[in-house]
């Protein structure tokens, strides 16, 4: 199932981002995804956004992926923003493999960065028959 799961994220090229602002209220944004073989979501944002802000006072993020068909994954886990160390990199050319542009934006856009989210759980359903819903915990 892992696998199924993983193609489908991989095939996708944007997912709904939602944080929680100073206030508790929710935010979302649309954002372009990749993942890596760990099932963590890579996307850039710039710093003035708000989604920067609110994952800089509170990490815990949900995404949606997909929607076509309907085929979805609800996503739930833990971001920071990626540094400049070996990893880092790693997750960055993960993301520029999807967006070959990317590399161009983040030598070019003042203040993009590049955030990383961890899983913590997620659930795939997909209501066509037959139906299958999974649910992961990582």
């Amino acid at each position: 199932m892992k696998d199924l799961v993983y193609q489908f994220i991989s095939k996708q090229k944007l997912g709904v981002v939602s944080t929680v602002n100073s206030e508790n209220k929710p935010e979302a944004a649309l954002v372009g995804i990749a993942i890596s073989k760990n099932f963590e979501i890579i996307f850039d944002t710039i710093k003035t956004s708000r989604k920067y802000h609110n994952i800089m006072q509170n990490p815990k993020v949900a995404v949606v992926i997909g929607w076509d068909n309907e085929t979805t994954v609800q996503y739930e886990g833990e971001a920071v923003v990626l540094g400049d160390d070996a990893d880092a990199q790693r997750l960055k050319d993960v993301y520029f493999e999807a967006y070959p542009d990317g590399r161009e934006r983040a030598e070019t856009w003042p203040g993009l960065v590049h955030i990383k989210v961890a899983p913590q759980w997620l659930r795939y359903s997909n209501f066509n028959e037959p139906v299958v819903i999974e649910e992961m915990v990582f």
